[in-house]
C-alpha cells in the first residue's frame, strides 16, 4: 500500500495552498482600515466613508459619546453605528435616512445613573 510518487507529489504540492482556519479573506473578515464596499465585510461590522468622494475603509463602531448613525440598510457610513449595548441616540427623518446624515450620539441605554 504504497502511494504512486506523482500522487504523493501532487499532495506534497498542494497542502500549502489549503487556507488556513481563521485568516482573513480577500472579500470578508477585513481588518480596520482595509477597503470595502459593505459593512458586512468587515469584522468590526462598520464600513466607514469620510465623505461622498472618499473610498470607504473599515473602521471600529463608536463607542459612548462618539458621534453614530442608525443602522442603515446601506451598509457604508459616514458615522459608524455604535457598539454592542449602546444605542445611537439620533434624530431620525426620513430625509435623513435618504441621505444618510441622520447622525446621533452613542449612548448607554441604561443611563449612567450608576456612577
Amino acid at each position: 500500500n504504497v502511494l504512486p510518487p506523482c500522487l504523493l507529489l501532487a499532495l506534497l504540492l498542494l497542502v500549502p495552498a489549503l487556507p488556513a482556519p481563521h485568516e482573513r479573506g480577500l472579500i470578508f473578515n477585513l481588518d480596520t482600515g482595509e477597503l470595502c464596499l459593505q459593512s458586512a465585510q468587515c469584522k468590526s461590522g462598520c464600513c466607514h466613508r469620510g465623505s461622498g468622494l472618499s473610498l470607504a475603509r473599515c473602521a471600529p463602531k463608536a463607542a459612548e459619546l462618539q458621534e453614530c448613525s442608525p443602522k442603515s440598510i446601506y451598509g457604508v457610513y459616514y458615522k459608524c453605528p455604535c457598539e454592542s449595548g449602546l444605542t445611537c441616540d439620533a434624530d431620525k427623518s426620513i430625509v435623513g435616512s435618504i441621505t444618510n446624515s441622520d447622525f446621533g450620539i452613542c449612548k448607554d441605554p441604561r443611563g449612567s445613573d450608576g456612577l
